[in-house]
């Protein structure tokens, strides 16, 4: 009877369930899985922007609320060249797509970049990028509620015997400024909690320098605002100042020195 011997096990067709070692990866591997991220977050903004010229004449509404609500021009908007239309479609529905699926484009970018870190880096990475999300819309969310306030302080310090009569673009395009502004200056808390984080700075510096952060937290509120009004400079302000207040907080809950225990 002849040996055959033990079975030969197929292994090479046997697909690996090991995750790929980030210190092993090629430049070659890194680019692919940029280039995989990269198109499927533009297929999604793809979608989104489908999804919203759909939609379109509802969120041109929404957007109108701001000037009905300051009663302006009976809510109208004009328009002053055959091509202003179809430029402020793509504006519109360009923006909402992107502001719905920037969600799911910077997880992607968080899924490239998480592999790289520590483990210790990576336990913060994803409730920083959870705050990032709510605290921008947040800042959106300001903007757009105190926008007819600013629209009416705009109007009636103009004078009365001045119309108002706003082009779409111009509407918009202050619109989007204040809303991108509101949501980036809103990031103020997570800075400084990521900053506590890092030992940069602690919650008792924080502390102590609160009167000359009052005093900055104004002026970049007058610096920042767009339109100028003191409606949306305070909209600011006031939240800057209790975001600073909250990171205090924060760092004196979560990144104080404990005190040893002594065995």
């Amino acid at each position: 009877m002849v040996n055959r011997g033990p079975p030969i096990k197929l292994t090479m067709f046997k697909k690996s369930t090991a995750k790929a070692d980030p210190a092993a990866m090629t430049l070659i591997d890194h680019i692919t899985e940029l280039r995989t991220r990269f198109i499927k977050s533009f297929v999604i903004f793809a979608l989104a922007m489908g999804l919203t010229n759909i939609f379109y004449n509802p969120i041109l509404d929404l957007i109108r609320q701001p000037l009905c609500s300051a009663e302006i021009n009976h809510c109208r908007l004009i328009l002053l060249s055959p091509l202003d239309g179809l430029a402020i479609r793509l504006k519109i529905t360009g923006y909402t797509a992107l502001l719905i699926s920037f969600p799911f484009i910077s997880y992607q970018l968080i899924r490239f970049v998480a592999p790289g870190l520590t483990k210790n880096e990576r336990r913060y990475l994803y409730p920083i990028y959870v705050a990032v999300a709510v605290f921008f819309l947040m800042g959106a969310g300001v903007a757009f509620i105190t926008y007819s306030h600013a629209l009416k302080w705009l109007t009636a310090v103009a004078g009365n015997n001045l119309y108002a009569n706003y082009t779409a673009d111009r509407y918009i395009s202050l619109l989007l400024a204040l809303m991108l502004i509101f949501g980036a200056t809103f990031e103020f808390p997570v800075i400084l909690v990521g900053l506590e984080l890092l030992k940069v700075v602690t919650y008792i510096q924080l502390r102590n320098f609160r009167r000359y952060a009052i005093i900055l937290i104004v002026i970049a509120g007058a610096v920042l605002t767009p339109s100028s009004d003191p409606f949306s400079m305070f909209a600011m302000v006031i939240p800057l100042y209790i975001f600073y207040e909250l990171s205090i907080l924060m760092g004196w809950l979560f990144v104080r020195p404990r005190p040893t225990k002594v065995s």
